[in-house]
């Protein structure tokens, strides 16, 4: 752990230097979906940003804990599944085992722990009358509020001033609300509202950032490391979030804010509420895993990037050029010279995580092996290209043809699938298959892999 990490932190406007509370240990704090609808592409890159840093950080010698929670307490699912006809808790259940089934297609691995808001009411109980016990709270018929103003931090990471702030939440309570400023922790329930929890100030359930900040403390404790997200989410929900803790425990919850930019379609973020999306299901079945991962690590993570058909081209590209270039070499140790390449690339990854920087270094340490004779050694770009998950190009791309693992475990649940009858996610699994460069053939043996040019 020699090198030196630096991360942007949204509070000082500034590169931060990693110092972690316990020595050797990360904890990152991912906010997850809503689960009222199944998530879109531009949901994923605060899923894709967090797990791809803790493979850098893992590299580097640290052991991380990465948490990524599931709001599946909120008014939107209540929303919902009122005109569905269906309970909200049936709604989030169905939601978040998609949420699950959608991340699962990006070969990332699950995060360490997945809380749900709805297996944390306790926490959240806790945390809430601790705020009520030092009076930065108030209950008023069965709703609980924090009181904006008890806190003089207020704004010091979103960088507004307390009065020009909204909550967002509209005329809802707005006649028991002290000041307008203040936001609801605890909300009394209302009727057509099918869930809910007894709590000492009446029969409810918690507001959406209240849950956040007990989640986060009830898996990595007050003051851990990186709190991820939107930069969507840095008001009101992070905002809120910092203060609830503040007050609450009287420390910071995150020493580090990171904040990943939107994607765009056209001049817009891609949003649900605008209606300008394409699900994760869907990209992954129209452009394949490592096109859809590919397209991330190319743009930094603090800044938008735009989804359309010319940046995913370019993302199938470059993984063409990895796979072309991955049939010439050889495993084993890569050339000495080759080496300055590699240390660029971890030494960008550890200045604010910058990933296009480093696959330029990728695509570099490409350029000079294609220059030599066949039978590099792949050493080097193995261990770069496990950092951005795309280390299945090499195995992908072996002189003999033959399908990797990841692939083989894409035909089984593929034929899974069409044991199920589920014959839409076996078209996608295909589909998935294709992008990938494979075709599925059958033969009396059974389903067979068979490379193509994707």
């Amino acid at each position: 752990m020699a090198r030196e990490i630096r991360l942007h932190d949204t509070r000082s406007g500034q590169k931060l230097a990693l110092e972690p509370r316990d020595p050797g240990r990360v904890g990152i704090y991912s906010c997850g979906p809503t689960v009222y609808n199944r998530i879109h592409i531009g949901n994923a890159r605060p899923y894709v940003v967090p797990s791809l840093l803790k493979r850098f950080l893992e590299h580097e010698g640290y052991e991380v804990t990465l948490v990524a929670n599931v709001t599946d307490i909120n008014d939107k699912i209540y929303d919902a599944a009122r005109p569905l006809g269906v309970a909200s808790a049936d709604l989030a259940r169905e939601m978040t085992a998609h949420y699950f089934a959608d991340t699962e297609g990006l070969g990332l691995g699950r995060p360490d722990r997945e809380p749900l808001a709805s297996e944390t009411i306790e926490p959240i109980k806790d945390l809430i009358q601790a705020l009520l016990d030092n009076d930065s709270a108030y209950a008023v018929d069965g709703d609980v509020y924090f009181r904006v103003r008890s806190d003089p931090d207020y704004g010091s990471l979103s960088h507004r001033s307390i009065d020009d702030m909204d909550q967002g939440e509209g005329v809802e309570g707005s006649d028991r609300k002290e000041d307008p400023l203040d936001f609801a922790l605890w909300k009394a329930q209302k009727p057509g509202e099918d869930t809910a929890w007894d709590a000492p100030w009446g029969r409810g359930r918690p507001g959406w950032h209240i849950e956040c900040s007990a989640m986060a403390e009830e898996v990595l404790g007050v003051g851990f490391e990186i709190h991820t997200g939107g930069n969507d989410l840095t008001f009101p929900h992070h905002e809120n979030e910092a203060a609830q803790t503040r007050r609450g425990r009287g420390a910071e919850l995150s020493r580090i804010w990171m904040h990943n930019g939107m994607l765009q379609m056209g001049t817009d973020k891609m949003s649900k509420s605008v209606g300008n999306i394409t699900s994760l299901a869907d990209a992954l079945a129209a452009h394949g895993r490592d096109a859809v991962i590919m397209f991330f690590v190319a743009g930094h993570y603090r800044q938008p990037i735009q989804y359309d058909a010319t940046t995913l081209a370019q993302a199938t590209a470059a993984v063409r050029r990895v796979r072309e270039a991955a049939r010439r070499l050889t495993p084993g140790p890569s050339p000495a010279d080759l080496a300055a390449h590699k240390e660029r690339f971890f030494a960008a990854l550890a200045d604010d995580f910058n990933t296009p920087t480093a696959l330029a270094e990728v695509f570099e340490w490409i350029r000079e092996a294609n220059r030599r004779e066949p039978g590099t050694g792949d050493a080097d770009l193995r261990e770069m290209l496990q950092i951005l998950a795309l280390d299945n190009l090499l195995d992908a791309a072996g002189a003999d043809g033959e399908p990797d693992a990841a692939a083989l475990a894409l035909l089984e649940r593929r034929e899974a699938a069409r044991a199920a009858r589920d014959f839409a996610a076996a078209d996608r699994l295909r589909d998935e298959l294709a992008a990938q460069g494979w075709q599925v053939r059958d033969s009396a043996d059974g389903p067979q892999l068979v490379r193509v040019e994707p």
